[in-house]
């Protein structure tokens, strides 16, 4: 099996994002070893404090954001990173070519019951000569990234990662530490029978997602005229993963649940990550509207409805949109 820096090198990858590369995952191997000790390392449970999200953090949360925030401004390798768990952007090396945004771990509310979890990353080039306290850097779409990955902490620890050439599966030997190749270039089926919603919103949801939706669990007695599967998480990275490595469609909508935010997932460090693994493995990724990476952004915590998975049955719940 291959390792990470072959693999890349065999693309073209310049080495100074090699090098960032590793330095994300140097953070989410620790990581690895923090979310596996769970209630031996005493970092379960909620802290007092609450994110700019207006989410409670857990304490894994505050722990994962520390970590990969220490790693990469110490590295040399960003120019200014963002975070999830930080209100303002964080400026790095005035030198350095890229930016990176994360979200340091996904589905932290999974933790204290042993579910799945993981770390969210997506690398841009900052603009030349940028100011890296300027928050205006990180205002690029999508279609930009020069990286996208993450970071599934389960009964495996596994990286899905591109380079706008294909997404690849590693698998952590932790024996040696080392992410290993263990898919060349993924491909997402274009025919599915899974789904992915949180279903509890069901009633807060725009029509043409109530119809979509109420069309698949009619099964073989409905219009689409065969049965569905649904699955959910509760993390995105573990619904993705899923997506990726036998096909479905996933989404988080838009809602009137709260009209201050109508839409629950942040487009810098989840969709747009997310949307280019999607692609680069076959898939589409919408908005409902538009495609996610052409999106140009207005701010550093943005927030984007989110539609994903399988070409055909992504394309049949978009037909519902229009």
């Amino acid at each position: 099996m291959r390792r990470l820096p072959p693999v890349l090198l065999e693309d073209g990858c310049p080495r100074e994002l090699i090098s960032l590369i590793r330095t994300v995952l140097a953070a989410c191997k620790e990581i690895s070893f923090r979310v596996g000790q769970g209630a031996l390392s005493g970092v379960l449970g909620s802290t007092l404090d609450e994110n700019i999200q207006g989410e409670t953090q857990k304490k894994l949360d505050v722990l994962t954001n520390q970590l990969l925030k220490d790693i990469l401004l110490e590295s040399g390798y960003v120019k200014a990173i963002a975070s999830e768990e930080e209100d303002f952007t964080v400026a790095g090396n005035p030198d350095a070519k890229y930016i990176v945004a994360f979200d340091p771990l996904d589905g932290s509310s999974n933790t204290d019951i042993n579910s799945l979890v993981g770390t969210i990353f997506s690398i841009m080039e900052a603009p030349e000569g940028a100011d890296p306290a300027d928050q205006s850097i990180f205002m690029q779409p999508g279609k930009n990234q020069v990286a996208a990955g993450y970071v599934l902490y389960g009964p495996s620890t596994v990286l899905a990662l591109t380079t706008g050439k294909g997404t690849r599966f590693f698998t952590l030997d932790k024996t040696h530490g080392t992410f290993l190749l263990t898919e060349d270039f993924a491909s997402i089926p274009e025919e599915t029978s899974e789904f992915a919603i949180n279903a509890s919103n069901q009633r807060h949801w725009q029509p043409a997602m109530q119809n979509y939706i109420t069309d698949l669990i009619a099964g073989d007695t409905g219009p689409r005229g065969r049965n569905f599967n649904m699955r959910w998480i509760a993390a995105m990275v573990g619904d993705v993963h899923r997506v990726l490595c036998r096909g479905g469609i996933f989404t988080y909508p838009t809602d009137t649940k709260d009209p201050n935010k109508p839409n629950k997932l942040r487009l810098l460090y989840e969709a747009n990550p997310m949307a280019m693994l999607i692609e680069q493995a076959g898939g589409i990724a919408s908005t409902g509207t538009e495609r996610i990476m052409d999106i140009q952004p207005n701010a550093i915590h943005q927030r984007v409805a989110v539609i994903l998975g399988s070409k055909n049955e992504v394309e049949t719940c978009l037909s519902y949109h229009k």
